[in-house]
Protein backbone atom coordinates (compact mmCIF):
# COMPACT_ATOMS: atom_id res chain seq x y z
CA UNK A 1 0.00 0.00 0.00
CA UNK A 2 0.98 3.47 -0.92
CA UNK A 3 1.96 5.78 2.15
CA UNK A 4 -0.55 8.16 0.68
CA UNK A 5 -3.29 5.78 0.56
CA UNK A 6 -2.30 4.74 4.28
CA UNK A 7 -2.71 8.34 5.02
CA UNK A 8 -6.37 8.17 3.26
CA UNK A 9 -7.28 5.03 5.40
CA UNK A 10 -5.95 6.58 8.66
CA UNK A 11 -8.02 9.87 8.26
CA UNK A 12 -11.18 8.05 7.41
CA UNK A 13 -10.58 6.53 10.36
CA UNK A 14 -10.33 9.33 12.28
CA UNK A 15 -13.39 10.72 11.15
CA UNK A 16 -15.08 7.98 11.74
CA UNK A 17 -14.38 8.35 15.42
CA UNK A 18 -15.03 11.74 15.52
CA UNK A 19 -18.71 10.85 14.00
CA UNK A 20 -19.31 8.07 16.47
CA UNK A 21 -18.64 10.69 19.45
CA UNK A 22 -20.44 13.19 18.13
CA UNK A 23 -23.15 10.34 18.08
CA UNK A 24 -22.76 9.50 21.75
CA UNK A 25 -22.70 12.81 22.89
CA UNK A 26 -24.69 15.44 21.36
CA UNK A 27 -24.24 19.06 21.75
CA UNK A 28 -27.71 19.39 22.97
CA UNK A 29 -29.97 17.43 24.41
CA UNK A 30 -32.80 15.64 21.84
CA UNK A 31 -35.25 14.77 24.47
CA UNK A 32 -34.95 16.90 27.80
CA UNK A 33 -37.01 15.70 30.86
CA UNK A 34 -39.74 18.30 31.79
CA UNK A 35 -41.63 18.34 35.17
CA UNK A 36 -43.73 21.60 35.48
CA UNK A 37 -41.72 24.57 34.92
CA UNK A 38 -38.34 22.77 35.19
CA UNK A 39 -36.21 21.73 32.25
CA UNK A 40 -33.44 19.48 32.98
CA UNK A 41 -30.84 19.05 30.07
CA UNK A 42 -29.06 15.96 30.74
CA UNK A 43 -26.66 15.14 27.73
CA UNK A 44 -27.42 11.62 27.55
CA UNK A 45 -28.28 10.94 31.45
CA UNK A 46 -32.30 11.47 31.43
CA UNK A 47 -31.91 8.68 34.80
CA UNK A 48 -30.18 11.24 36.96
CA UNK A 49 -32.28 14.37 35.68
CA UNK A 50 -35.36 12.33 36.21
CA UNK A 51 -33.55 11.29 40.31
CA UNK A 52 -32.99 15.29 41.19
CA UNK A 53 -36.71 16.17 39.99
CA UNK A 54 -38.18 13.55 42.54
CA UNK A 55 -35.85 14.86 45.50
CA UNK A 56 -37.19 18.56 44.46
CA UNK A 57 -40.75 17.38 44.63
CA UNK A 58 -40.15 15.23 47.65
CA UNK A 59 -39.38 17.97 49.43
CA UNK A 60 -41.42 20.88 50.98
CA UNK A 61 -41.10 23.88 49.19
CA UNK A 62 -39.08 27.13 49.57
CA UNK A 63 -39.87 28.72 53.18
CA UNK A 64 -41.42 32.16 52.81
CA UNK A 65 -41.85 31.81 49.69
CA UNK A 66 -45.66 31.24 47.64
CA UNK A 67 -45.74 27.84 46.84
CA UNK A 68 -45.94 28.75 43.62
CA UNK A 69 -42.96 31.38 42.98
CA UNK A 70 -41.04 28.94 40.78
CA UNK A 71 -43.92 29.31 37.82
CA UNK A 72 -44.71 32.81 37.80
CA UNK A 73 -42.14 32.88 34.64
CA UNK A 74 -40.73 31.22 32.03
CA UNK A 75 -39.49 27.62 32.50
CA UNK A 76 -36.66 27.20 34.30
CA UNK A 77 -33.73 25.54 32.49
CA UNK A 78 -31.40 23.54 34.56
CA UNK A 79 -28.49 22.00 32.79
CA UNK A 80 -26.28 19.16 33.59
CA UNK A 81 -22.55 19.50 32.30
CA UNK A 82 -21.15 16.25 31.75
CA UNK A 83 -17.54 17.80 32.14
CA UNK A 84 -15.82 21.15 33.01
CA UNK A 85 -15.41 21.79 29.70
CA UNK A 86 -19.18 22.01 28.83
CA UNK A 87 -19.64 24.07 32.52
CA UNK A 88 -17.21 26.51 31.82
CA UNK A 89 -18.89 27.04 28.47
CA UNK A 90 -22.29 27.51 29.82
CA UNK A 91 -21.37 29.71 32.85
CA UNK A 92 -19.27 31.59 30.68
CA UNK A 93 -16.21 30.78 33.19
CA UNK A 94 -17.92 33.16 35.75
CA UNK A 95 -18.29 29.94 38.60
CA UNK A 96 -14.72 29.71 40.64
CA UNK A 97 -13.29 26.56 40.44
CA UNK A 98 -14.48 24.87 43.69
CA UNK A 99 -18.29 26.42 42.82
CA UNK A 100 -20.93 23.45 43.05
CA UNK A 101 -23.11 25.01 40.89
CA UNK A 102 -24.42 28.75 39.15
CA UNK A 103 -27.85 29.94 39.06
CA UNK A 104 -28.91 32.88 36.36
CA UNK A 105 -31.95 34.19 37.65
CA UNK A 106 -32.79 36.80 34.91
CA UNK A 107 -32.27 34.09 32.30
CA UNK A 108 -33.75 31.83 34.65
CA UNK A 109 -30.97 29.18 34.17
CA UNK A 110 -29.05 26.41 36.44
CA UNK A 111 -25.70 24.93 35.73
CA UNK A 112 -24.89 21.62 37.88
CA UNK A 113 -21.85 19.60 37.13
CA UNK A 114 -23.05 16.13 36.88
CA UNK A 115 -19.18 14.81 36.31
CA UNK A 116 -16.73 13.82 39.54
CA UNK A 117 -14.94 16.43 40.70
CA UNK A 118 -14.43 18.73 43.51
CA UNK A 119 -17.07 21.21 43.04
CA UNK A 120 -19.55 18.74 44.30
CA UNK A 121 -20.39 14.72 45.06
CA UNK A 122 -23.04 13.17 43.62
CA UNK A 123 -24.88 12.63 46.61
CA UNK A 124 -24.74 16.50 47.19
CA UNK A 125 -26.21 17.29 43.62
CA UNK A 126 -30.01 17.69 44.93
CA UNK A 127 -29.14 19.74 47.50
CA UNK A 128 -27.22 22.06 45.43
CA UNK A 129 -29.95 22.24 43.31
CA UNK A 130 -32.34 23.32 46.05
CA UNK A 131 -29.61 25.85 46.66
CA UNK A 132 -29.81 27.36 42.96
CA UNK A 133 -33.31 27.35 42.71
CA UNK A 134 -33.52 29.10 45.84
CA UNK A 135 -31.89 31.80 44.27
CA UNK A 136 -34.07 32.15 40.92
CA UNK A 137 -37.25 32.06 43.34
CA UNK A 138 -36.24 34.52 45.47
CA UNK A 139 -35.38 37.17 42.33
CA UNK A 140 -38.13 36.15 40.84
CA UNK A 141 -40.36 37.15 43.94
CA UNK A 142 -38.55 40.36 44.70
CA UNK A 143 -38.04 41.63 41.26
CA UNK A 144 -37.52 44.19 40.41
CA UNK A 145 -36.31 45.25 43.89
CA UNK A 146 -32.29 44.86 44.07
CA UNK A 147 -31.43 41.87 46.36
CA UNK A 148 -27.90 42.41 48.65
CA UNK A 149 -25.79 39.25 47.92
CA UNK A 150 -25.55 38.21 51.36
CA UNK A 151 -29.13 38.22 51.86
CA UNK A 152 -29.12 36.27 48.17
CA UNK A 153 -26.19 33.80 49.31
CA UNK A 154 -27.79 33.82 53.30
CA UNK A 155 -31.76 32.67 51.90
CA UNK A 156 -30.37 30.26 49.44
CA UNK A 157 -28.17 28.33 52.00
CA UNK A 158 -30.72 28.69 54.87
CA UNK A 159 -33.24 26.96 52.13
CA UNK A 160 -31.24 24.39 51.34
CA UNK A 161 -30.53 23.36 54.93
CA UNK A 162 -26.89 24.13 54.09
CA UNK A 163 -26.42 25.73 57.84
CA UNK A 164 -26.47 22.51 59.45
CA UNK A 165 -24.65 20.80 63.29
CA UNK A 166 -21.38 20.68 60.50
CA UNK A 167 -21.92 23.70 59.34
CA UNK A 168 -21.83 25.30 62.85
CA UNK A 169 -18.91 23.64 64.07
CA UNK A 170 -16.93 24.96 60.90
CA UNK A 171 -17.62 28.51 61.90
CA UNK A 172 -17.08 27.93 65.60
CA UNK A 173 -13.04 26.28 64.23
CA UNK A 174 -13.03 29.76 61.81
CA UNK A 175 -13.70 32.43 64.94
CA UNK A 176 -11.02 30.11 67.11
CA UNK A 177 -8.32 29.95 64.11
CA UNK A 178 -9.62 33.73 63.18
CA UNK A 179 -9.99 32.61 59.93
CA UNK A 180 -13.92 34.54 60.28
CA UNK A 181 -14.30 37.70 58.22
CA UNK A 182 -14.74 40.47 60.12
CA UNK A 183 -18.13 40.94 61.55
CA UNK A 184 -18.06 44.56 60.89
CA UNK A 185 -20.63 44.70 57.83
CA UNK A 186 -23.19 42.54 56.12
CA UNK A 187 -21.08 43.26 53.18
CA UNK A 188 -18.57 40.63 54.41
CA UNK A 189 -16.15 41.41 51.34
CA UNK A 190 -17.10 38.21 49.71
CA UNK A 191 -13.10 36.55 49.81
CA UNK A 192 -11.95 34.58 46.35
CA UNK A 193 -9.92 32.11 48.45
CA UNK A 194 -12.36 29.07 48.83
CA UNK A 195 -11.87 28.85 52.77
CA UNK A 196 -12.59 32.09 53.38
CA UNK A 197 -15.47 32.14 50.88
CA UNK A 198 -17.29 29.18 52.42
CA UNK A 199 -17.47 31.07 55.89
CA UNK A 200 -18.75 33.85 54.19
CA UNK A 201 -21.72 32.07 52.74
CA UNK A 202 -22.09 30.20 56.04
CA UNK A 203 -22.19 33.67 58.06
CA UNK A 204 -24.83 35.36 55.40
CA UNK A 205 -26.90 31.95 56.36
CA UNK A 206 -26.80 33.04 59.78
CA UNK A 207 -28.57 36.77 58.76
CA UNK A 208 -31.75 34.05 57.72
CA UNK A 209 -31.38 32.27 60.94
CA UNK A 210 -31.56 35.05 63.24
CA UNK A 211 -34.36 36.70 61.52
CA UNK A 212 -36.58 33.30 61.77
CA UNK A 213 -35.49 32.98 65.44
CA UNK A 214 -37.03 36.21 66.18
CA UNK A 215 -40.48 35.90 63.84
CA UNK A 216 -40.66 32.31 62.63
CA UNK A 217 -41.08 31.37 58.99
CA UNK A 218 -44.34 33.45 59.07
CA UNK A 219 -42.11 36.43 60.16
CA UNK A 220 -39.68 35.88 57.31
CA UNK A 221 -42.33 35.55 54.91
CA UNK A 222 -44.35 38.57 55.54
CA UNK A 223 -40.67 40.91 55.88
CA UNK A 224 -40.70 39.41 51.74
CA UNK A 225 -43.82 40.48 51.12
CA UNK A 226 -43.41 43.59 52.57
CA UNK A 227 -40.30 43.75 50.72
CA UNK A 228 -42.00 43.93 48.01
CA UNK A 229 -44.47 45.58 48.50
CA UNK A 230 -42.07 48.76 49.22
CA UNK A 231 -39.20 47.76 47.01
CA UNK A 232 -36.41 48.13 49.51
CA UNK A 233 -34.95 45.98 52.28
CA UNK A 234 -35.02 48.11 55.29
CA UNK A 235 -38.80 50.06 54.92
CA UNK A 236 -39.72 46.14 54.74
CA UNK A 237 -37.05 45.52 57.63
CA UNK A 238 -38.44 48.44 59.52
CA UNK A 239 -42.10 47.27 60.10
CA UNK A 240 -41.09 43.93 60.20
CA UNK A 241 -38.95 43.65 63.22
CA UNK A 242 -38.67 47.21 64.19
CA UNK A 243 -34.97 47.35 63.25
CA UNK A 244 -32.98 49.58 60.90
CA UNK A 245 -30.32 47.92 58.63
CA UNK A 246 -27.33 49.20 61.38
CA UNK A 247 -29.64 47.92 64.04
CA UNK A 248 -29.79 44.74 62.65
CA UNK A 249 -25.84 44.46 61.72
CA UNK A 250 -25.45 45.00 65.24
CA UNK A 251 -27.74 42.51 66.74
CA UNK A 252 -26.75 39.66 63.99
CA UNK A 253 -23.06 40.26 65.40
CA UNK A 254 -24.01 39.26 68.78
CA UNK A 255 -26.11 36.44 67.53
CA UNK A 256 -23.22 35.28 65.75
CA UNK A 257 -20.95 35.56 69.09
CA UNK A 258 -23.44 34.50 71.40
CA UNK A 259 -24.38 31.55 69.17
CA UNK A 260 -20.57 30.43 67.80
CA UNK A 261 -18.32 32.23 69.71
CA UNK A 262 -15.99 29.79 71.39
CA UNK A 263 -15.93 31.62 74.86
CA UNK A 264 -19.67 31.42 75.55
CA UNK A 265 -19.69 27.82 74.09
CA UNK A 266 -17.26 27.00 76.54
CA UNK A 267 -19.21 28.49 79.62
CA UNK A 268 -22.93 26.29 78.94
CA UNK A 269 -22.60 23.95 81.98
CA UNK A 270 -23.64 21.13 80.28
CA UNK A 271 -20.27 21.37 77.76
CA UNK A 272 -18.22 22.68 81.36
CA UNK A 273 -18.86 19.63 82.78
CA UNK A 274 -18.59 17.52 80.46
CA UNK A 275 -15.49 18.58 79.48
CA UNK A 276 -14.24 18.81 83.18
CA UNK A 277 -15.35 15.12 83.54
CA UNK A 278 -12.69 13.97 80.19
CA UNK A 279 -10.18 16.23 82.15
CA UNK A 280 -10.54 14.33 85.37
CA UNK A 281 -10.43 10.85 83.66
CA UNK A 282 -7.57 11.72 81.69
CA UNK A 283 -5.45 13.01 84.92
CA UNK A 284 -6.90 9.47 86.80
CA UNK A 285 -5.65 7.53 83.90
CA UNK A 286 -2.07 8.76 83.81
CA UNK A 287 -1.90 8.95 87.74
CA UNK A 288 -2.77 5.15 87.23
CA UNK A 289 -0.27 4.38 84.96
CA UNK A 290 1.84 6.43 87.51
CA UNK A 291 1.10 4.49 90.13
CA UNK A 292 1.79 0.70 88.63
CA UNK A 293 4.91 2.05 87.53
CA UNK A 294 5.70 2.65 90.70
CA UNK A 295 4.17 -0.59 92.07
CA UNK A 296 6.53 -2.20 89.85
CA UNK A 297 10.04 -0.60 90.94
CA UNK A 298 8.99 -1.35 94.75
CA UNK A 299 8.44 -5.14 94.15
CA UNK A 300 11.33 -5.49 91.92
CA UNK A 301 13.99 -3.91 94.82
CA UNK A 302 12.22 -4.96 97.86
CA UNK A 303 13.84 -7.98 99.92
CA UNK A 304 12.43 -12.01 99.11
CA UNK A 305 9.34 -13.35 101.92
CA UNK A 306 12.31 -16.07 102.44
CA UNK A 307 15.43 -14.63 102.59
CA UNK A 308 18.43 -17.56 101.78
CA UNK A 309 19.89 -17.06 105.04
CA UNK A 310 16.78 -17.53 106.76
CA UNK A 311 16.93 -20.85 104.80
CA UNK A 312 20.61 -22.33 105.69
CA UNK A 313 20.48 -25.42 107.96
CA UNK A 314 23.22 -25.69 110.52
CA UNK A 315 24.96 -28.50 111.92
CA UNK A 316 24.86 -29.92 115.16
CA UNK A 317 27.31 -27.89 117.80
CA UNK A 318 27.48 -25.82 114.90
CA UNK A 319 26.76 -22.31 116.63
CA UNK A 320 29.10 -20.25 114.66
CA UNK A 321 31.80 -20.22 117.33
CA UNK A 322 35.06 -21.64 116.35
CA UNK A 323 36.51 -22.33 120.04
CA UNK A 324 36.41 -25.98 121.27
CA UNK A 325 33.89 -27.71 122.74
CA UNK A 326 34.97 -29.84 126.34
CA UNK A 327 32.15 -32.80 125.80
CA UNK A 328 34.11 -35.04 128.35
CA UNK A 329 32.50 -33.00 131.50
Amino acid sequence: MSRRGAIAILLALMLHAASASAVQRPDADAAPVVRGPLVVHHWGAPELAARLLDAVEATPGLSALPADVLADGDPIHIHLAPDEARFDSLTGGRAPEWGAGIALPDAGVIVLPAYASRRSAPQDLARTLRHELAHVALHRYLAPARIPRWFHEGYARWAAGELDWEAGWQLRVAFLLHRAPPLDSLTLDWPAAEADARIAYLLSASTIEYLTQHGGSRGLALFLERWKEEGALEPALWRTYGLTLPQFEEVWRKHVRRRYGWVVFLSHSVVFWTFAAIVLLALFGIRRRRDRARMAVLRATEPPDDPAYWLEVQEPGDDGNDEPRDDAS
